[in-house]
C-alpha cells in the first residue's frame, strides 16, 4: 500500500495495461489513494510470467493485482485477499470475468495460507511484520524456489537498515531469515522492495 499510488497511474505517460487502467479507475472513483505504485506495479508484472500460483494479501481496489494478472502466463492462478468488504466486492467484479484463473476473497491475510503453497506471494496487506503484526511464515506459503515481495519500503543506507531511528527489524527479519535469499531493490529514491527466494 503506497500514499498516492492510486493518482500515479493515472499521471504517468499512459502505458499502463488495460486491466490496470481499469483497476486504477475503479480506486479513483472509490477515493482509495493507496494502491501499489507503478514502480511496483511493473515489477510484479515481470515476476508473475514466472509464477503458477501467485498469491497477495491486500487486494485494495485491485490495482497490483491487476499488475500481476496482466503478467501472468496461461494456465496460471492467483488469489487475494481483503479485509475490508467493499473493496474485495469491487476487486471481485473487476476480475469476475477472469474466474476461475483470479480469485478475491473478503478475509484476513491470514487466509491466504488456505490456497498455498505459491510460487510468488506479495505480502502488501498484512504478514510483512511491520508493527506489531506478526510475520508470514515464508516455508509454509512457499513452494521451493518461490518467490516472496514485500514492499513499501524507503531505500536502506547502510547496515542494520534503520527505520524511526531504530534498527528496522521488519526488515530485518526478512533479511536474515534462514529459509529465504533475500535482497532488498530500490525502485525510486524514496521506495524500494524487498525480493525473498525460499532456498530448499
Amino acid at each position: 500500500m503506497s500514499l498516492d499510488g492510486t493518482r500515479a497511474h493515472l499521471t504517468g505517460s499512459g502505458d499502463l495495461p488495460p486491466l490496470v487502467e481499469r483497476a486504477a479507475l475503479t480506486a479513483t472513483r472509490l477515493d482509495f489513494p493507496y494502491s501499489c505504485r507503478p514502480e511496483q506495479g511493473r515489477l510484479l508484472y515481470a515476476l508473475a510470467a514466472g509464477a503458477e500460483r501467485i498469491g497477495e494479501t491486500g487486494t485494495g481496489c485491485g490495482v497490483g493485482l491487476a499488475w500481476l494478472v496482466s503478467g501472468m502466463r496461461g494456465g496460471a492462478t492467483a488469489v487475494s485477499v481483503e479485509t475490508d468488504a467493499d473493496r474485495a466486492a469491487v476487486a471481485a467484479g473487476l476480475f469476475g470475468a477472469l474466474a476461475p484463473s483470479v480469485t478475491v476473497r473478503h478475509a484476513d491475510w491470514t487466509a491466504i495460507a488456505e490456497d498455498g503453497p505459491f510460487d510468488l506471494l506479495v505480502l502488501d496487506g498484512g504478514g510483512q511484520g511491520k508493527g506489531d503484526g506478526r510475520p508470514a511464515d515464508p516455508v509454509a506459503l512457499l513452494r521451493p524456489g518461490g518467490v516472496l515481495v514485500i514492499d513499501d519500503f524507503t531505500p536502506s543506507q547502510g547496515r542494520p537498515p534503520v527505520h524511526g531511528g531504530r534498527p528496522d527489524t521488519a526488515r530485518l527479519h526478512w533479511l536474515d531469515h534462514p529459509a529465504l535469499r533475500a535482497v532488498e531493490v530500490p525502485l525510486a529514491p524514496d521506495l524500494a522492495v524487498l525480493l525473498c527466494t525460499r532456498s530448499g
